[in-house]
């Protein structure tokens, strides 16, 4: 998973700019059964992809809420994993559901972190005349969420920021898009931020990855080493871009892989304004 975010200066923004835009990416077995982004239910409220393993069926990796609730997940690069440790894409559907503020919910997270494997989630409370509030936490990390200023920010399956290549280049080239965004329209917006998504020119070397994904990533690190990874059974099969203006107009798009194959793809497109 690979996330970029740009979260706008609270100042006045003009009508054609956004105060929050992100970038995500899924990786993760091309056959690993889930549900594309829809809202949930008949009452429209909640909008995310849902996994639909089994035993972890429910859990997503990234949603929002028409009450400005937005999460998103990234699992913690790691050689072993727990398999008895909670289902971490609860924690997306848990913060959509629940009446808790991102910086509490985060700090309740938190107390129960080592239940689960790596993970890092972003929570956020978006909010047209009280401001946007956003909180990162990782279990690997710090032991307490922390705040996150305007600017842009980027996240893999390591900590925030960590200065992975791949993680570095796409954050270049995601600025690069954002600087041009009150000049695109929604759609070329879009199409600009999901090829940036889709880059597949490996960032090598990078003693960094190889270091936290010791031996069993190296099979696969000329895939793993792109913002979109592409290698036999497993990689990139969900771009998803969420677009927030100043007036809370949300524009959710999510281009995902149909049947596990890499030719075939379907992309949907949600709007709807934020109850404030």
């Amino acid at each position: 998973m690979c996330i970029l975010l740009f979260k706008f200066d609270p100042r006045p923004v003009s009508k054609n700019a956004y105060r929050l835009i992100l970038a995500a990416n899924r990786d993760e077995f091309y056959n690993r059964p889930s549900k594309s982004a829809d809202f949930w239910d008949s009452s429209n409220e909640i909008l995310s992809g849902l996994d639909m393993e089994e035993g972890k069926e429910g859990g997503t990796w990234l949603g929002i809420s028409k009450k400005g609730k937005m999460a998103a997940l990234t699992n913690y690069m790691q050689p072993k994993i727990d398999k008895n440790a909670k289902a971490r894409g609860a924690l997306v559907t848990n913060f959509l559901t629940s009446d808790l503020d991102s910086s509490s919910y985060l700090r309740k997270v938190a107390l129960e972190g080592h239940l689960y494997n790596g993970f890092n989630l972003i929570a956020a409370d978006l909010n047209t005349t009280k401001g946007d509030v956003i909180c990162y936490y990782g279990n690997k990390g710090e032991p307490e969420p922390i705040f996150l200023n305007p600017g842009v920010y980027g996240l893999s399956n390591s900590f925030l920021d960590t200065p992975w290549k791949k993680l570095q280049y796409g954050k270049q080239l995601f600025t690069d898009v954002i600087k041009q965004s009150q000049d695109l329209t929604k759609e070329d917006l879009v199409k600009e931020l999901i090829k940036v998504m889709n880059n597949q020119e490996p960032q090598l070397p990078d003693p960094a990855i190889e270091d936290q994904g010791q031996d069993y990533i190296r099979p696969i690190l000329n895939k793993y080493a792109a913002v979109c990874v592409r290698s036999p059974g497993y990689g990139t099969r969900t771009n998803t871009v969420i677009l927030i203006d100043a007036e809370g107009q949300v524009t959710f798009t999510e281009r995902t892989m149909l049947d596990a194959d890499i030719n075939q793809w379907k992309t949907s497109t949600y709007q709807f304004k934020l109850q404030t």
